[in-house]
């Protein structure tokens, strides 16, 4: 029979102490999920079951929401947490192979930039599933063309301005019934270099995504078919298998793509920062205003300049299309700033609705997505 009286509260250490132990609880319990995880895992790899089922996770989804309304919990919080052991569970019967057919045979598979940090990222890939590795870089003894030879699949992960010149030195190692391929930004001119360089089957893939990332669940990678069908599929089952999600088109077509997606991003982002460090206002003085949308922005921008200058000077400069990216970027500024430096609300109104129109309905996704991200970070503020 407890001491306290009915109606007092506990001692504060008290409380806290159980909240510990029911937090050790939990972690108990997400342990003992995750042992079942890898039970679900062996049975659907035995069983050739894909990883990811759609309908059994918005069943998941839908009865933990339900009961944590009835149970007078935040739903939409709950409903977040799920989501994110749906996706742990997923990662992990991929690291177990659940995609893997029981019987596939190992491949040797070198990497050319082994030690470099994709090249560690495509190590733990291959690694996870099973395939032997040959790690090649500047610190190692074993050489490319010696690794090349000796492989199946030989992947280059090197910087952009080294590439060209790695495939021409490798290239010819590679076996006829081996597989070339590379990790780079651009693709045209790495697809064709790799196309002159062996006669072996050539793939072009581009990851989406940086070294730190911490999970590869959901991860999109293009992939850009150039020689030998078989093993073109071989690293699309290869990429699936692991949780990351597949693009296909051609070196062209990417390299297009990636003028907006990289060139005009990074340009952006780069005259976002480069103008906050000319303005002359120090960042500590603005922080105690700052919106959730500010602060999203200024993450962006000082991820970005937290990274190497020798990896998006490439990006951006070796695109055939850069010059249309930054001319049209240029125009912009010039028309939006003499519209706001008249005062014409009118102008301003066509070009926000001209703009407005171009997203159509993907705006009512983004209100959606960023105000997800905005909770986010107003969570850890």
């Amino acid at each position: 029979m407890s001491d306290i009286p009915s109606g007092v509260p506990r001692p504060l250490a008290v409380v806290r102490a159980m909240i510990d132990a029911l937090d050790r609880d939990l972690l108990q319990i997400m342990a003992r999920r995750m042992a079942l995880v890898a039970e679900v895992a062996a049975f659907k790899r035995q069983h050739g079951i894909r990883i990811r089922d759609a309908q059994r996770e918005a069943d998941v989804l839908r009865d933990r929401h339900e009961r944590a309304l009835e149970l007078g919990l935040p739903a939409g919080e709950i409903e977040s947490i799920f989501r994110v052991l749906l996706r742990s569970s997923r990662d992990h019967q991929a690291a177990l192979r659940a995609e893997i057919p029981i019987d596939e045979s190992p491949r040797t598979v070198a990497i050319i930039g082994g030690h470099g940090k994709i090249g560690r990222l495509l190590a733990r890939l291959f690694g996870d599933l099973g395939h032997r590795l040959l790690l090649v870089d500047t610190d190692t003894t074993l050489r490319g063309a010696e690794a090349a030879a000796a492989a199946d699949v030989t992947v280059i992960s090197v910087p952009i301005d080294r590439t060209e010149a790695v495939i021409r030195e490798v290239g010819p190692h590679v076996r006829e019934d081996a597989l070339l391929m590379d990790v780079t930004s651009l693709k045209e001119a790495p697809v064709r270099a790799m196309l002159e360089a062996t006669r072996g089957s050539v793939v072009g893939t581009h990851p989406m995504f940086g070294p730190s990332v911490h999970t590869l669940q959901g991860q999109r990678v293009v992939l850009c078919r150039a020689r030998g069908e078989a093993w073109a599929d071989w690293v699309a089952h290869t990429l699936t298998a692991r949780g990351l999600v597949i693009t296909e088109t051609s070196p062209a077509q990417h390299d297009r793509a990636m003028a907006v997606v990289q060139v005009l991003t990074h340009f952006q982002t780069q005259v976002l920062g480069l103008t906050l460090a000319r303005l002359g206002i120090p960042l500590t003085e603005t922080m105690p205003f700052t919106s959730p949308a500010y602060l999203l922005e200024l993450y962006v921008a000082a991820r970005h300049f937290a990274q190497d200058p020798g990896l998006y000077g490439p990006i951006e400069m070796r695109n055939p299309r850069t010059g249309d990216v930054t001319t049209a970027f240029g125009g912009a500024v010039q028309e939006l700033a003499a519209v706001i430096g008249e005062g014409d609300q009118a102008a301003f109104t066509r070009l926000f609705e001209e703009v407005r129109a171009f997203f159509g309905d993907f705006t009512a996704e983004a209100l959606i997505q960023s105000s997800f991200l905005i909770d986010r970070i107003v969570e850890r503020s």
